[in-house]
């Protein structure tokens, strides 16, 4: 993608992407909360004609590169115009893949990237992207921390919405990767009600927290475990067996992956005298739980 092609593309689009929503639009301007800090009053002006913006609270603006490339920097991530325009290509193409830098291409398989620091969600920009996800950050905030990884290499620290596994490590997500702090684990949460029946397993933190969301906050009265990849069935498997369980509750993808992971948790739970009960039927057709319930909000992906 050329200059001239990046700057044609609306600036609304691009925030749109983000999961920012107008707050108030007349024919020639709209106004939105800055994704550069938590506010309640919306200070960020987009010149609809113009297509550029200004935000108030920060006393700076320009065209849409120029967003693009303080939102990368806002976020501890490199921020040239190429890496602009890599990201602005990616969102017109549709994909959410966009990776700033090979060197934290995948985080799990990134020995150089280190866990710096912990604390409760606060970034602007992770703030934004949970909420795209559909996911309030009122019921966030008791599963997720915000989490900042050190890159030894590059010297740079970046920032992350962090979900705890069983290890010490972190599955980690923010708008432009996924991967995790070793050790790569399990993530189990505790049901409300006293030695439980029942067990439910998610495959990912953002489809366990869509039907948090979906149940008002409420959490689940069995016990969950979270694989956080299809890689960890076995460290799954462990921490059911013998425990007593009548029922497991699977929300794996509607893919040949979902498929298979639960066929091998039915032949484990025949041995263990559990009932599988595959949740598919509330989510499809679509690809998992999270994408579902973007769709009963009308988010996009």
């Amino acid at each position: 993608m050329d200059i001239e092609k990046a700057k044609s593309i609306p600036l609304s689009a691009i925030l749109e992407k983000l999961g920012l929503s107008v707050k108030k639009q007349t024919q020639k301007e709209a106004w939105y909360l800055s994704p550069f800090r938590d506010e309640k009053t919306p200070s960020f002006h987009v010149d609809l004609s113009k297509n550029i913006w200004f935000d108030f609270g920060e006393n700076r603006g320009g065209d849409s590169i120029k967003f693009v490339c303080d939102y990368l920097e806002s976020g501890g991530y490199d921020f040239t115009v190429s890496d602009a325009l890599r990201w602005l290509r990616n969102m017109v193409e549709g994909t959410a893949d966009f990776q700033p830098s090979p060197a934290i291409k995948n985080i799990d398989e990134n020995p150089k990237l280190v866990l710096k620091d912990v604390h409760p969600l606060r970034h602007a920009a992770l703030i934004h992207y949970i909420k795209s996800r559909g996911i309030p950050p009122k019921f966030a905030h008791k599963y997720v921390r915000e989490v900042s990884a050190y890159h030894t290499e590059k010297k740079k620290t970046y920032f992350s919405i962090g979900f705890p596994n069983e290890e010490n490590g972190y599955e980690l997500r923010n708008p432009f990767f996924k991967g995790c702090i070793r050790p790569k684990y399990i993530s189990f949460i505790r049901g409300t009600v006293t030695k439980p029946k029942g067990i439910h397993i998610f495959e990912g933190f953002m489809d366990y927290l869509s039907v948090i969301t979906q149940r008002k906050g409420k959490p689940l009265s069995n016990d969950t475990i979270v694989l956080n990849s299809l890689t960890c069935i076995g460290q799954a498997k462990a921490y059911i067996k013998g425990y007593g369980y009548a029922v497991g509750f699977t929300w794996f993808d509607n893919d040949k992956a979902g498929e298979k992971a639960a066929k091998a948790f039915n032949e484990f739970f025949k041995s263990e005298g559990i009932i599988l009960k595959p949740k598919n039927d509330i989510y499809a057709p679509h690809k998992d739980v999270n994408a579902w319930h973007m769709h009963t909000l009308g988010l996009g992906l």
